[in-house]
């Protein structure tokens, strides 16, 4: 029986080798941070001409983490790599020859990505608001006002979260090829496609990213969610960890 330790290290020595997952996460951070400063900066210098109504509902702190629209893409890729990668390239049947205790390789990998996402998405967060705010000069906000901090603290739960979901999913299909062709579609096009839609956004006000975005926010939409920040977070816990199980219960069942 192999030890918990040891899995848990041979998992974090094949997600750091391999340049594919370390590249996607590098990349959501770069892509996140530079252009939330870009929209930052392009805020500070168009705020003038912005209507009554826009300037009503302008949230300073959740601007700061608009790059995230495009960042989160590079998430996706990791959350379906770390495990589907494996698949493709067989190297599944060493890994469960290595651990055959299926829960303690499954969970291991769970850990590892978590924890990897956790820290790129707490360093992203933290980042892209600061750097954001300096650049919206005058209509800034600070980490102590009202709900800011739990906004930043919340985005980087939300990183993490998407990563753990996109795992669960991708072990489900067990290609990386299919995990993309479902996950991208359904987070650009199919949950924004829908939340805009009048008879049917109350519904995909239940999808996790919508859920789970809602802590990114201090300032209240037009139409605002019938639940508040930490019960969308909540929310999209549900998800994940349906996701997870679910993987856990194809791996579990399914050979190799």
């Amino acid at each position: 029986m192999a030890a918990p330790g040891a899995v848990l290290q041979s998992e974090w020595t094949k997600i750091r080798t391999v340049r594919s997952t370390v590249w996607t996460l590098a990349l959501a951070f770069i892509v996140t941070v530079a252009l939330s400063a870009v929209i930052c900066l392009v805020i500070k210098s168009t705020f003038s001409d912005m209507s009554e109504g826009d300037r009503a509902t302008f949230d300073p702190t959740s601007s700061s983490f608009a790059g995230m629209a495009l960042g989160q893409l590079a998430l996706i890729v990791f959350g379906v790599l770390v495990i589907a990668s494996e698949y493709s390239s067989g190297m599944i049947r060493t890994s469960l020859a290595a651990v055959p205790q299926r829960a303690s390789f499954y969970f291991s990998k769970v850990v590892v990505a978590g924890a990897l996402a956790l820290v790129v998405g707490m360093a992203t967060s933290f980042i892209s608001f600061f750097l954001g705010q300096a650049l919206l000069g005058s209509h800034k906000v600070t980490i102590s006002d009202p709900g800011v901090l739990r906004a930043v603290f919340g985005t980087g739960l939300y990183m993490t979260f998407l990563v753990l979901f996109c795992v669960g999913v991708a072990t489900m299909l067990r290609s990386p090829m299919l995990g993309l062709g479902i996950l991208m579609p359904f987070f650009f096009l199919i949950s924004p496609i829908l939340s805009a839609v009048p008879k049917v956004k109350t519904v995909a006000k239940y999808f996790p990213d919508q859920a789970g975005q809602q802590i990114m926010r201090v300032v209240q939409e037009d139409n605002p969610a019938p639940y508040g920040p930490w019960a969308g977070l909540g929310i999209m816990a549900v998800w994940v960890a349906a996701a997870l199980i679910g993987g856990y219960v194809v791996l579990k069942n399914r050979d190799a």
